[in-house]
């Protein structure tokens, strides 16, 4: 059997990718081996995000006193926070069934290995091999999975990854994360709301280290006040689990300490999915574990692409859906532009929430501007304190020659909802000015982006 295209993986960045190519007039197919939807739709971006929401309304029950609300004492059903994330995970995968039925692109269960040709050979679970031809392209689209470390091999037991994470049988006293990027912070979060003792260690002297220094600080302020423990500069040595928990052997800048807990969730990162593909077959070209690519995503052999995770780009689920899209339109004869990857928002959903886009202040003035800063904290805003949600601000860094709008740097509840604006902002080249001019709402949130703005400039009001 033949098509115009194959893809390999129906994660974010695949089945978009399969959709397009469908609606550019090419018969697609599309390769995958587990669920519909990849690890985003199963195993990460949506059912953590229920998780958390269910932390969220915890929290807000626990809370409720604090509203003029009497409540009975709450309490966290654990088993059926899980049965619900799974739930909303199962109803996302189906919907990915309805578009790729609505789209008229099939669906071959297995797994995918490249051959010469622009060729796919699909192996299903019974080990039966069939293999399919492309016409124009084959796109690689596997995704990744949790990153293990030597001295943290996973056991899926007492040293878990993300997956694990999700659907622990019972929950625990005392959860240890290695790790304090978006998977580590978000997790953490959502064990702490719901009554578990949880301790980060991260190696980095911040937690979400790739964050604006400022926005690392306030998470770390917002984290230990509601109780959870930091250890920054701090990594993990050993990890014993002879006994009927967990003792960690962690080493700081005090010297060594161990920690008692019942699971250690090891959160220090992802790895690309690119073995046993057929890449070392072909002589597709790779380094540091990822597949190299041009500016539309070729591999150096023609006729075949990779996008997602297993490329040298942020490892994010809108990044390969905006990656895919572009590759089969270039595939299909038309000029896409390339993606601007310094133009890419960023979100972890903790609470409070984190949102930036562009570069941090220190990146900039690394790379030589002349900076104007302003900041504008939620404790200014009425609609914040009106909400309950004080602990957070807008940061925005603006060029101070032109305007440019060079980085913007949110923490605070639905921040995430409100970056967007910063990406459209920085799309048309709007000035810093021009910004302070726009009018927002109020009372709302993203009054703060003004404010912000105003700040930076000398002429903020609220504050």
């Amino acid at each position: 059997m033949s098509y115009d295209i194959i893809v390999i993986g129906s994660g974010p960045g695949g089945y978009v990718t399969a959709i397009r190519a469908s609606q550019l007039g090419m018969k697609t197919a599309i390769v995958e081996r587990e669920e519909l939807g990849g690890i985003c739709l199963n195993w990460g971006c949506i059912p953590t995000k229920a998780l958390l929401k269910s932390a969220n309304v915890f929290e807000y029950l626990s809370h409720a006193s604090d509203y003029g609300i009497n409540v009975k004492e709450a309490s966290a059903d654990f088993g059926a926070m899980v049965d619900r994330s799974r739930g909303v995970a199962d109803g996302m995968s189906n919907g990915i069934q309805f578009l790729m039925k609505k789209n008229k692109i099939d669906v071959l269960s297995g797994t995918g290995v490249i051959k010469t040709g622009k060729k796919v050979a699909v192996t299903d679970d019974k080990g039966k091999m069939t293999e399919y031809a492309a016409n124009k392209a084959v796109i690689i689209a596997t995704g990744a999975r949790s990153r293990q470390l030597p001295n943290l091999k996973q056991d899926g037991e007492k040293i878990i990854g993300y997956r694990e994470a999700m659907t622990l049988k019972k929950q625990p006293k005392k959860l240890v994360v290695v790790g304090s990027g978006a998977i580590g912070v978000e997790f953490a979060y959502f064990y702490n709301a719901i009554g578990t003792e949880v301790t980060v260690v991260e190696y980095l002297p911040t937690i979400v280290p790739i964050e604006d220094i400022d926005v690392s600080k306030q998470l770390e302020k917002s984290f230990k006040k509601s109780g959870i423990k930091i250890k920054t500069n701090s990594s993990v040595e050993s990890v014993e689990t002879s006994g009927k928990g967990c003792v960690v052997t962690v080493k700081t800048s005090k010297g060594e300490e161990k920690i008692e807990c019942d699971i250690v969730l090891s959160a220090v990162g992802i790895e690309a999915n690119i073995e046993n593909l057929g890449l070392e077959d072909l002589g597709i070209v790779t380094d540091r574990g990822r597949i190299l690519v041009n500016d539309f995503y070729q591999t150096n052999i023609p006729g075949y692409y990779a996008i997602g995770d297993i490329i040298p780009s942020a490892a994010l689920a809108h990044v390969a859906s905006a990656e895919g899209i572009i590759c089969v339109e270039k595939i299909a004869g038309y000029n896409p532009d390339t993606l601007d990857y310094g133009n890419i928002p960023g979100c972890t959903y903790t609470s409070p929430e984190i949102a930036s886009v562009g570069m941090t202040e220190t990146a900039a003035k690394e790379a030589g501007y002349q900076l104007k800063v302003g900041k504008f904290p939620f404790s200014a805003s009425g609609k914040a304190s009106a909400a309950g949600t004080k602990d957070g601000f807008v940061k925005l860094i603006f060029d101070a020659k032109y305007g440019e709008l060079l980085g913007g740097h949110m923490i605070g509840a639905n921040v995430t909802e409100m970056v967007a604006e910063l990406v459209a902002l920085r799309k048309l080249e709007v000035t810093g000015h021009e910004l302070i001019k726009t009018v927002h709402p109020h009372p709302t949130m993203s009054e703060a982006v003004m404010e912000a703005a105003a700040d930076a400039y000398d002429e903020v009001i609220h504050l």
